[in-house]
């Protein structure tokens, strides 16, 4: 397998179970990808800012889960555009099947396996 690919999951936190499910799936003996999680995982008090750039400067790309929640989530609306201004590549990916939020300059696709591989792939 190629070497791992360095994610950033950019995500708001009503959907963190969903962001644990992403991150699972390539635990997954048969999952066909492998990436290095650098989504946070505990808010930080301050400077964070800062610590999340860092993190998506280090990453190769950015996967946002993208929701309903997404629309009032500042702390993902802000990774969004981080990543952005970090010019790293971005896909958005529909956290629920039932749920196609449009979110302004995200191209966002279905939740499947090709899907994800794809863009990591593309890294």
């Amino acid at each position: 397998m190629a070497a791992k690919k360095v994610i950033f999951i950019a995500f708001a936190i009503e959907d963190e179970r969903l962001r644990d499910f992403l991150t699972g799936q390539a635990l997954n003996t048969a999952s066909p990808f492998e990436y290095i999680d650098m989504s946070v995982k505990e808010p930080y008090k301050a400077d964070w800012k800062e610590k999340v750039r860092t993190r998506i400067r280090r990453s190769d790309g950015v996967i946002a889960l993208v929701s309903k929640n997404s629309l009032t989530s500042s702390g993902q609306k802000w990774e969004i555009a981080c990543a952005k201004e970090e010019k790293k590549k971005l896909r958005g990916i529909w956290a629920y099947t039932n749920d196609r939020t449009n979110l302004e300059a995200v191209n966002t696709v279905a939740w499947s396996w090709d899907n994800i591989t794809n863009f990591i792939n593309s890294l």
